[in-house]
This record gives C-alpha cells, structure tokens and sequence, in this order.
C-alpha cells in the first residue's frame, strides 16, 4: 500500500512538472522574426505571442492563431510606430524582452525583475517568470483593447481602442472601470464626467471593488468583490474549446462581445453596447456631425466646412473660406450668413446664452457678434459658440437647430442670399447720401478728364504701331495677336529646339525691340484635333495669372498654322534636372518645388473663374525660371468645366504612368485626376528617379508599388539610400504621395489640403494601400 501510494505521488509530481515545463515553453536566446518563425504558440496552438501584421509594418502582441487571419487581443507599444520586416523580437540571455531594429533595441514589456522564461498560455495570456517559477508579469493585468474569459478589468484600469481595423495604435475612444463602480465609455482627452460619457452601466456609488469580468460561455458582467452586481450580457453559450468569446472597444467605439469560432471563418457580434453607430462621441471628429440612417452611419460637414483629410472621419472638418477679421461688430453681417442644421445636437460650450428669441433674432445675435461662429437655437433659447463644435450628430427626435456662420462668399456659390445689416438712423442716412452725391460728381468729372487723355494716348501708340510694325509684349495685359512671319524670324527659321510634346514643338525666339527671350511652341498642322487644342489652349491660359503657371505671352493664327508664345524658362524642365544625377536638387530644393506645383494646381483647381483639370501633370510639364521657381505649363490638353460642373467623361488623356486608374475604367473624371498625377511626381521628388523604370529590380520597376512596399515594412530608408533629409518631413512626404494615388478617387485629398499637409499645417493620418478600395468591390 506505501509503495502503491509512492507511486502515485512520484507519477503526480511528473505530470505537473511536464505540465509546467510545458508552459514554460519559451527560453532565454529565444527569437522571431516577422517574416518567419514569427510566434510562440499555446499548447493547444489556440493563441500566438509575437509578430502580427498592421497596416504600415508589423506590431508585436497576443493574436488568435487559430484563425485563418491573425485577430490581435493585445498589443504592446501601442504609441510606437510598427516595426519592419527587418525587426527581430528577442528574449535575451540577460533577460530582457525586446525587438531589434538595426542597432535599436526597443523594450517590449518592462518587469521589475529579470526574466528567466515565458510562456504563451491557452487561457490567451502570456506569463513572465523569474529564476523560482514565479509570475513577475502577465498580459491578463494589462488589457489593452480587449478582455478575454478569466480576465477582469478592476478600478482605474481603462481600454483604449485602435485607430482603427488594421491599426491597432490608440484611437480615440476609451472605457474606463471607475473608482465609484461605474463603468463608463468616454472620447479621449475627455474630464471622466457626465457630459463626456456615451455609455455607462450606472452602478456609480457601489464602492471600489468592482470589477468587469467575462466568462467562457460569454457572459459579461460586473463583480463586486464576490456579489454579481450588474450583468451586461447573460452569456449562457456553448463552452467549447473551438469557441473563444471576447469582448472588445472597437475602433467606432462600440464594446461588442464577439464569439470567435477557431478554424473557420465565422466570428460574429452577440451583443453591443449600442446598436446605433453615432452613439460614440466624436465619431466625426472636430466640427463634423453623425447620420445614421438604417444602420448605415455617415459623418458630415456643416455649411462652409470641408473634410480635413476625405475618408478618414475621425480628422473631423475645417473651413472652406478664410474668416475676416473682425474690426468693426456692426459690420460683421456683411462678411457672413447664417446656415442651418437642423435636428442635430453638439456639446453644449456656450459663452452666452440668450433667453426669450426667435430663430431671426438668435442668427441676428450671432452674426453682430464677432466672438460667434456657431448658435444653437431651441424653443426660444439661443446658446452661442466658438469653435470647435464637438461631438456633433442628428437626432430627428429634437427640435434643436444649429445656426453656422459661414463667409459671404460661400452663401454666393450656392446661389443663397447673404444677410446685410440694415443702415439705422435717418440722419446717417442722409449724410451717406450727400456724400456719395458729392463723390459721384468729382468722380465723373475726372473720370471725363483722365478719358480725354487715354483716348489721345491711344490713338498715338496705335499709329506708331502701325509705322513700326514691331511688336511689343505686354505682360500685364491679355496675349497679343502676332504674325506668323514675325515669330518665324523670331525664331530664326524655328532653328532651336527647346523640347518636343505629343501636340507640338517649343523653340527659342527673340523677340520686340527689347529683345525679349520667348518660348515659341508650332503645334503640328496634321493633328486632326490642333484646332480644339488651340483654342483650349487660348482659353485656359489667356484668363490664368499665377507666380506657379507659366505665362502666354501672345498667338499667332495664320491658316491652318497655329503658334503659341510664352515666357522663357531658362531652366528647362523638372525633368531635366531631376532625372540627370549631377544636376539634381537637393532635398529642401525638391520640396520647394512640390509646394510650387501644389500652389499652381489648387489655383486651377479652387480658384479661377472656371475649373480647370490639367490632365498631364509630370516632369516634363513642370518647368523652372531663373530662379528655380517651379511652374506649370502645357494646357493643351486640359478640360475646362463650368461653374456648376464638376466631372467629365471624356476620352483617355495625358502620360502613361501618370494617368489616374478612373481612366481606364471609363468613369468620371474630376480635379482628383490632376490629384493623382501630383502624387506620381510627388514620388519622383521623394526618390529622384522615373515612375517606371525597368532596368532595376523587378520588385523596385514600378516606383508607386515599391515605394507603398517600403512603407508597409517600415523600410522607407531604402528610397533615400545616399541623401541625408529631415526624417519627420520625408515621413509626411510619402504618406501624403500615397493618399494622392488612392486608386479611388474620393479617398485623395483635394489639393488645398495637399497645399496644407506640404506646409505641415495639418497632421497626416498613416494611408491605407492604395488599392485597397478595388480589393473591395
């Protein structure tokens, strides 16, 4: 019987010690790499702690392995940026927990003690031991987005959701287990009071030991030391090993417990916080507002607002004119309107509140009051306030209306009235009318006087143009009609030739008495369509004047023989410069130049009386004065738009390699063409060479793919492998290039935001793979 009851000790104490040195799994020495080798695994391989994949690069943390797709429960260095394909995660003979990137090394977990070993549990929790076997560290302690069966959330401790489904760096959203009980859902950067919350289980006052726990039938609830307190989610489903459920803070800020089937591809949502998708605070961001119609939700800008950065919602809206500045209160009316939301609400931020008035009477208040840009009216209350409106969304349930300030321009281009305060005052009145009287007569007396005189002088430069026959280019004026004999001795016989484009031929003239150096372009008489691209040519830049276009100078139509002359550049072409090695500019040259083309495009684009696609931005089109100023050139093939017009169908236009991918798929063509091809050339500026280049490697030919490879992997040295550049600035560089060539057009900012980020105004979030859009549909 002893020797029976030794035996069964003896066999006790070896299956516990094959259990924990079955557990304790991962040694000192050990490694993995992103690309292979890449986690340690549980022992029912059920969870996986090492590399998983993020938008830009890879992230280190706990995933659900059994998966067809790693889902991450637990991410370390949240606030870092991913690491590349490069990175080597490493538990060290010192016993330290890092990852290697170059020279770098990166702390992934920091325990007080040294480690000794590690283990990857089934329960989806990863142990640190010391030298005795004891735990000094455990992911279960510090959740980060997610709560797993076994794991609590205690008193102070909070989750943070991800920026967003494949960024699992912090977002915007938090839940935070409070001291008085109360579980609670906040924005960011947001006081843990009332006004902020959007969830709450209201068990405030319970005392401080209440924790959120979550069973492995999926039952969600809060413990109060031992007494269930309050149940979220009854649970009660099956307990199997092929099933995991989890509850999570999603990127749109709603908790989900989710039940995740191992091996397939079901994973659903069995319970929600909230079924309405625009319960999140600050889902929109700063001055944007959330519809949510049929459980679709949208966000949205107010009147006079544009998006900061199209499809990323979270950068909220900013606005679209330039607010004056206020000098005098009682002409502030004349600036601005006011433009209604309804039935929406925003965070009450109020500096004044006005009781007893009517709608009239509250945008009256707001637009005489230089501190107002936004009133919220209901009933007869009227709240002004400043900007930022926050935490904005529609509720059809409320009467409540926003009144928006907007600038008297934008009113216009809507075709909307704008208000003007009415003169008061009889006696004002009547003074305003003796003085413009009295104005009115002088201005007319020398309005007589100085035509006199202009007539005369007129005449007099008419008749010696005649004489002369020479002539002069005026550049403060429209272009001047030239012979075609005038520029073919101008240009000696059309001798020499300054560069050849698909529709004509540039060549060096001389010019006028003053011998000005011109650029002469002959557009080729067999083109079919020379006629339409002549006068394209002559409407578009006759009517544009800006320091990033080149200028025309004057035309000549002589038959069928069409002549176009503009300014001279004397420093060719960026391509020209760029493509040759010993002429390349240097870094803050090369973005100089993007600025330029930037500025030229969004007065194209924003700011002439008719927009204006380009469709040909590359290199060669892009051309350099004396002082290296960088300026568009080569409308020939531009497409005009009216006012009211803001897309085109039309035929395949531009340079292979820069054309935007809407061409080919024969839809509407907008200014996001031009978008594009900036993003292209954007390339270029960044890694000084072509956008197709077959004579390298067959992975670096094609400069937008190599370059969004580069930046996945978080290797964007290797673009700028011999050049020393300021790292913050190149990094903004690339991640604006790859919005710009988005493949669908409404995720590409618009050009003045472009303008904006160049200039590092506004932030840049990290961009999506440019084609991830067509993966979808």
């Amino acid at each position: 019987m002893a020797a029976f009851l030794w035996l069964f000790l003896l066999s006790a104490f070896h299956a516990v010690a094959l259990a924990q040195q079955r557990h304790l799994n991962i040694t000192l020495g050990s490694s993995l790499t992103p690309t292979a080798n890449s986690s340690w695994f549980s022992p029912s391989r059920s969870f996986a702690f090492g590399f998983y994949e993020q938008t830009n690069g890879y992230a280190v943390g706990i995933s659900m392995a059994g998966m067809p797709k790693k889902i991450a429960v637990w991410t370390a260095n949240r606030d870092s940026p991913a690491v590349p394909s490069s990175a080597v995660l490493v538990l060290t003979n010192d016993g330290r927990l890092i990852v290697k990137v170059g020279e770098k090394d990166i702390p992934v977990i920091n325990p007080s003690q040294a480690i000794a070993s590690a283990s990857m549990l089934d329960t989806g929790n990863f142990v640190l031991y010391n030298s005795d076997h004891s735990i000094i560290w455990q992911s279960f302690d510090y959740p980060t987005n997610t709560l797993l069966p076994g794991q609590n959330m205690s008193a102070r401790q909070e989750l943070f959701s991800s920026a967003s489904e494949t960024d699992d760096s912090f977002g915007i959203f938090r839940l935070k287990m409070q001291d008085d009980g109360n579980l609670v859902q906040y924005p960011v950067q947001t006081p843990d009071t009332s006004p902020y919350s959007y969830f709450s289980t209201g068990t405030n006052g319970v005392g401080e030991n209440v924790t959120l726990n979550l069973d492995d039938d999926g039952h969600l609830y809060l413990l109060n030391s031992t007494i269930s307190l309050k149940d979220l989610f009854k649970g009660g489903y099956p307990r199997e090993r092929t099933i995991i459920y989890l509850m999570k803070i999603d990127a749109d800020g709603i908790l989900r417990v989710y039940s995740h089937f191992l091996n397939q591809q079901n994973s659903s949502a069995i319970w929600s916080s909230s079924y309405d998708k625009c319960d999140p605070k600050g889902l929109c961001g700063l001055n944007g507002f959330c519809i949510n119609i049929n459980d679709q939700v949208n966000c949205t800008c107010p009147p006079g607002f544009d998006f900061v950065m199209p499809g990323n919602w979270s950068t909220g809206c900013e606005r679209n004119f330039t607010a004056e500045t206020c000098r005098l209160k009682e002409k502030t009316s004349k600036y601005y309107a006011m433009r209604e939301v309804d039935n929406t609400l925003w965070e009450d931020i109020s500096y004044a509140v006005l009781n007893t008035t009517t709608k009239e009477d509250c945008e009256q208040a707001c637009l005489q009051d230089c501190n107002c840009e936004a009133a919220l009216f209901q009933d007869t209350q009227c709240r002004k306030q400043r900007l930022p409106l926050r935490f904005g969304r529609r509720d059809m349930t409320t009467s409540n209306l926003a009144l928006i300030k907007v600038g008297r321009n934008v009113v216009a281009e809507e075709g909307l009235p704008y208000q003007i305060e009415e003169t008061k005052g009889k006696n004002l009145g009547i003074n305003i009318l003796i003085a413009s009287i009295t104005l009115a007569g002088f201005a007319l007396l020398v309005v007589g006087i100085s035509g006199f005189f202009i007539h005369r002088n007129h005449v007099w430069t008419y008749k010696k143009i005649q004489d002369s026959r020479n002539v002069q280019l005026c550049e403060g004026v429209a272009p001047r009609a030239l012979s075609y004999a005038e520029l073919e001795q101008a240009t000696a016989g059309f001798k020499e030739e300054l560069g050849r484009g698909a529709f004509g031929t540039v060549f060096k003239g001389i010019l006028g008495e003053d011998q000005k150096v011109v650029a002469v372009k002959r557009l080729e008489r067999e083109l079919v369509d020379g006629e339409a691209e002549f006068q394209t040519e002559m409407k578009i830049i006759g009517k544009t004047h800006h320091r990033n276009l080149v200028r025309l100078l004057g035309y000549s139509q002589d038959g069928s023989r069409r002549l176009l002359v503009y300014e001279y550049m004397s420093n060719g072409s960026v391509a020209d410069v760029l493509f040759t090695p010993e002429k390349q500019p240097t870094w803050d040259e090369r973005c100089g130049i993007a600025r330029d083309i930037a500025r030229g495009l969004m007065y194209l684009h924003d700011e002439c009386d008719t927009q204006i696609i380009h469709c040909d931005i590359k290199p060669q089109n892009i051309l350099m004065d004396d002082h290296f100023c960088a300026k568009i050139s080569d409308f020939g093939m531009a497409k005009l738009l009216k006012k009211d017009q803001t897309r085109t169908y039309t035929g395949v236009r531009g340079t292979r390699g820069y054309v935007a991918p809407e061409w080919h798929r024969k839809l509407p063509v907008t200014v996001k063409a031009d978008v594009y091809s900036f993003g292209i050339v954007l390339l270029e500026l960044i890694c000084r060479r072509k956008c197709v280049d077959w004579s390298l490697d067959e992975n670096e030919s094609i400069l937008e793919h190599w370059v969004y490879s580069c930046f996945e992997a978080g290797e964007l040295g290797k673009l700028v492998r011999d050049e020393e550049v300021e790292r913050g600035q190149f990094e903004r560089m690339v991640k604006l290039s790859i919005w710009c060539i988005q493949d669908e057009p409404s995720l590409r900012p618009s050009m003045k935001k472009v303008l904006l980020m160049l200039e590092g105004t506004i932030e840049i979030p990290v961009p999506p793979s440019p084609t991830s859009f067509l993966s979808t549909i």
